[in-house]
């Protein structure tokens, strides 16, 4: 069930998502209401799931990770367990810093780092062997043309 959000819920989230780094005492300045209000408002929206957490942007290539990639996942089965054991263990690995359930011909889509091309060769031979992988197909990305947050406000 969606929780019903007023005008000042959404530009309480439109703003978090801009910068989650600003003071309440900002955040209620920009959003047209006093400080105590927006931050019982702000809890609400936590404690309702929509703001899931708070995080830095880093950049990983000045971090020494100089590869970005995609991997294009395609399992042998889709059972239940299979589908947990590979969720398991992607979830463990810290070369993946995304992964999605796809539908359609693709079954998992990883966004990944790397420090250098050895590493991501080590990484997708790692990838391949494990269980239930039919097959796997690699992307470098070559720049990032548009890196915006998830929720779309206007």
């Amino acid at each position: 069930m969606r929780p019903k959000l007023d005008d000042i819920d959404l530009r309480i989230l439109r703003e978090l998502q801009a910068d989650g780094r600003m003071t309440n005492v900002e955040l209620a300045s920009r959003v047209g209401i006093s400080p105590p209000p927006c931050l019982r408002r702000v809890r609400a929206l936590e404690e309702a799931g929509l703001i899931r957490g708070y995080h830095a942007d880093l950049d990983e290539r000045k971090l020494g990770f100089e590869v970005v990639c995609f991997a294009f996942v395609h399992l042998a089965s889709q059972a239940e367990a299979d589908l947990a054991a590979f969720q398991s263990r992607i979830r463990d690995w810290s070369t993946v810093r995304e992964c999605w359930t796809l539908s359609g011909d693709i079954d998992f889509v990883l966004k990944c780092v790397a420090p250098d091309l050895k590493a991501f060769q080590d990484f997708v031979g790692e990838l391949t062997a494990l269980p239930n992988v039919r097959n796997v197909r690699t992307a470098l990305a070559l720049d990032r043309v548009k890196d915006e947050p998830i929720v779309p406000f206007g």
